[in-house]
């Protein structure tokens, strides 16, 4: 198993043992690519689900939210082209039965590749220590360019066909390039076809195509068709725009990876409308300012990319995504897309109703662009995970080396805040005074009591849940009202007044710290 497959493991078992996920009907053997989050994963969800609308609602006098319902209307899917296009290409390998999507082979192909590539530079790296340049190196070694252009052509060709809807030549290419199924490793494959993604159920209890609703694939079409409401009733002007959190669902025939890819998953996108002509520099602005909310996390600046749409969407004229470096590769975690005027024209003409903006400066009425923000919130959740959970060989009591499990979270979106300790469990004037404790710290933030196993073990599980302060009370607790307080990542402790606990964790955890790094 490589190292990377080896560490995904870790992950998925430790979301598991720690209470962060769990896998969806358990007792019943599971449901595939449906998975619930335990005690501690909801509010790590929740606490980044608090981040973004901070960042978007509290931030902004232009940006205002909204929730809109799951259900609804089927001709909003009719306008925004989600009944007609919304497909991925599909193929099955006849000897498995597992089926794929096309173009995800092709770039796992590609990943290959890519993998060798970063084997060379790791390799040169260590040969030339400090001199090294790798960016120079990359440039100039033969075997790294080739490997390159072949990259760049293979995805190129690949654009190409799904820009033309060409599902034979993208099977010819997978046969050309003698990709294998990662099951049963043959090349028996069938033909290409698209197959839609969305769920259908029906209104009441009478089937047919007059009752047929969908379970919404997106949250973005419920953000346009209130666009006028939000826009008259809050009193925006232009450039402003609406954000929203919520449930989508998408029949993923190949979903996996965790949480990485499921059928019920959580969104947190904003849409900004903006005048006709100046899309390009919001869209620049919003790409920016993104990118630096990510970077305000802590998160090495080496996991975080753009990668820019080669094939974008008949609706839009610029898109790009910020991909994180996952165990298993870098993917998308956020998507930045001009949709131009799209959504709202579609809604417009189909519903007959005016869906314009009235600019008092220039005296016109339009319909206005959009820039669009989609950040997959599960994503992120295994992005912030997958980050954060290390491994440190740390002294234990007797002055010997051992292994710490350590979610490295930042401390404002972390679980549990501050967990509050009594020295011994069988001690009651130790334990009432914990409670004492607790129970004026519990008004500031989240706090957890414990009390069972000893001191070290008891650290070492807050540890394991990214609990930034452990506070022990023991026996001088009772003469002098002081604790000792635990850092998480320096394990320094400090002896401090009950009173001043409160400030020393809230200006550690508070989110207005993660602000002052998010300059855009």
């Amino acid at each position: 198993m490589s190292q990377q497959n080896e560490q995904f493991k870790k992950l998925v078992s430790h979301c598991k043992e720690y209470g962060f996920i769990y896998q969806s009907s358990e007792i019943y053997d599971g449901l595939a690519a449906v998975y619930d989050y335990g005690p501690y994963g909801v509010e790590l969800k929740n606490n980044i689900k608090q981040y973004w609308w901070m960042a978007m609602t509290q931030m902004h006098e232009n940006i205002v939210g909204i929730d809109s319902a799951i259900f609804m209307s089927p001709s909003v899917w009719k306008a925004s082209g989600h009944v007609d296009a919304f497909s991925d290409p599909m193929l099955d390998n006849k000897d498995s039965n597992k089926r794929y999507r096309a173009d995800q082979l092709i770039e796992e192909y590609c990943e290959k590749i890519e993998n060798k590539i970063k084997k060379d530079v790791t390799k040169a790296a260590k040969k030339f220590g400090d001199d090294f340049d790798e960016a120079q190196f990359r440039s100039t070694n033969q075997r790294i360019i080739d490997r390159q252009s072949k990259i760049d052509a293979t995805l190129g060709r690949m654009n190409d066909l799904l820009k033309a809807d060409d599902m034979a030549g993208l099977k010819e290419m997978i046969e050309e390039l003698e990709i294998t199924c990662p099951v049963s490793g043959s090349k028996n494959w069938t033909d290409i076809r698209q197959f839609n993604l969305m769920f259908s159920t029906q209104l009441g209890n009478i089937a047919g195509e007059e009752s047929k609703l969908y379970l919404r694939p997106e949250t973005a079409q419920g953000i346009f068709v209130n666009y006028l409401n939000v826009q008259k009733t809050s009193r925006q002007k232009l450039p402003f725009g609406i954000a929203q959190i919520g449930k989508a669902f998408r029949n993923e025939i190949v979903a996996r990876q965790f949480i990485f890819r499921m059928r019920e998953f959580e969104q947190l996108e904003m849409q900004f409308f903006v005048k006709p002509g100046t899309q390009q520099e919001w869209y620049a602005h919003w790409k920016e300012a993104r990118l630096n909310w990510h970077k305000a996390l802590g998160t090495d600046a080496s996991k975080l990319r753009y990668h820019d749409h080669e094939k974008l969407a008949h609706y839009a004229d610029a898109a790009v995504d910020i991909e994180f470096e996952f165990p298993f590769g870098f993917r998308e975690l956020e998507g930045i897309h001009s949709r131009t005027d799209f959504d709202l024209g579609a809604h417009q003409e189909l519903s007959g109703k005016k869906l314009q903006y009235f600019d008092p400066e220039s005296n016109e009425s339009y319909v206005p662009y959009v820039v669009e923000t989609s950040l997959g919130c599960d994503r992120m959740f295994l992005a912030m995970m997958g980050n954060a959970l290390q491994e440190e060989t740390v002294p234990d009591a007797d002055g010997k080396d051992s292994t710490r499990v350590l979610l490295k979270l930042p401390y404002p979106i972390a679980p549990v805040k501050c967990a509050v300790m009594p020295l011994l469990k069988n001690k009651e004037q130790l334990t009432s005074k914990a409670r004492e404790v607790l129970d004026k710290l519990k008004f500031d933030f989240n706090c957890q009591y414990d009390e069972k196993d000893a001191i070290g073990r008891r650290y070492r599980r807050q540890d394991a849940i990214g609990t930034p302060f452990c506070v022990t009370i023991d026996f001088d607790t009772l003469e002098d009202d002081t604790v000792t307080v635990r850092d998480r990542d320096t394990m320094k402790q400090e002896r401090v007044k009950i009173d001043e606990v409160a400030g020393i964790v809230s200006g550690k955890v508070a989110m207005k710290s993660l602000f002052k790094s998010v300059t855009a």
